[in-house]
């Protein structure tokens, strides 16, 4: 079944990539950076408007599902009161004032792992209690792409809103491991400028001895090295300085993009710095399908229910 959605900071389109693959289509997108917004364009067709901020709710067609990816910023004006007030000025009050004017009948939110300990967890107690507010039955869980079939350790907070309360709702709990030799390129197929230098590749090889191969070999900010039959999280900015295949070389853009669930037919259209940068601040794609394949069954199974108790 069919169902129509917008896409908030929509980045180069995880939730897009999702929702289109269950039948899903895009009325709407927003991202205010210039290059994603090349990136988004050039593979759905659509260009995403901009600032979020700066436009009215009454421009943002009816949809039925909301989907937003929203910023991990510090949320800092969030005090010890519960109230909808607190999130006023963070971006996180862009997407209630549309759920608030729109009513679409389901959303799902993507946020770090981190969030859920922010401040104690008030930031995110403020932020369920505000959307259970504005009208929705509201789930919450932390998820991790590994899961999922991403061969990359990535936990996320995942926010699931329901307009209709029978709807019983879980999330996912499949264990699909994705292997990395399904993502990697070989070496012999990598150009040249991805490779560390021979200084770093020597250096690292006599500190670290790894059990697994292929591996993903990571450096923390102490200079130890450690090495993993996956990727640690992708970032935006330091992945590609810091995460080194088989303690060799960089990940491609590719390779990054394969990490997030991104298919091959994904166009990169953009330099390969900004394609590290669009892929490090990437929604899993594959986390989001599952989660949404089950809040669409949940809300299917409600409605069935809800026609079994009328008659």
């Amino acid at each position: 079944m069919s169902f129509t959605y917008i896409d908030l900071f929509a980045g180069i389109g995880g939730f897009h990539q999702a929702a289109d693959s269950l039948g899903g289509i895009c009325l709407f997108a927003s991202e205010i950076d210039t290059e994603a917004k090349r990136a988004y364009s050039a593979n759905y067709g659509l260009a995403p408007h901009g600032d979020i901020t700066k436009i009215s709710v009454s421009s943002i067609p009816t949809h039925d599902v909301l989907f937003a990816g929203f910023p991990c910023q510090p949320f800092s004006i969030i005090g010890n009161r519960l109230g909808f007030d607190d999130i006023r000025g963070t971006l996180f009050f862009e997407i209630a004032r549309i759920l608030e004017a729109k009513r679409p009948r389901l959303f799902i939110l993507e946020n770090v792992k981190q969030l859920s300990r922010h401040n104690k967890g008030k930031t995110l107690q403020t932020i369920l209690i505000t959307l259970e507010n504005l009208g929705y039955k509201v789930y919450w869980n932390i998820l991790n792409a590994l899961d999922f079939g991403l061969p990359q350790k990535r936990e996320r907070t995942i926010i699931v809103g329901f307009w209709n309360h029978d709807v019983c709702f879980s999330f996912p709990t499949t264990k699909i491991k994705g292997k990395l030799e399904d993502i990697l390129e070989p070496d012999d197929a990598v150009d040249e400028k991805f490779f560390a230098s021979e200084r770093i590749i020597n250096k690292r090889l006599a500190q670290h001895n790894s059990e697994y191969y292929p591996s993903i070999w990571h450096e923390n900010k102490s200079g130890n090295i450690s090495s993993y039959p996956y990727s640690c999280a992708l970032r935006a900015g330091a992945s590609y300085n810091y995460l080194l295949v088989n303690g060799r070389r960089r990940l491609t853009p590719r390779e990054m993009l394969r990490l997030q669930g991104f298919p091959d037919t994904f166009q990169i259209v953009c330099n390969d710095s900004q394609t590290r940068k669009q892929a490090g601040n990437a929604v899993p794609v594959n986390v989001i399908k599952a989660v949404l394949k089950e809040a669409l069954h949940a809300e299917t199974e409600a409605k069935r229910q809800q026609r079994e108790r009328a008659v």
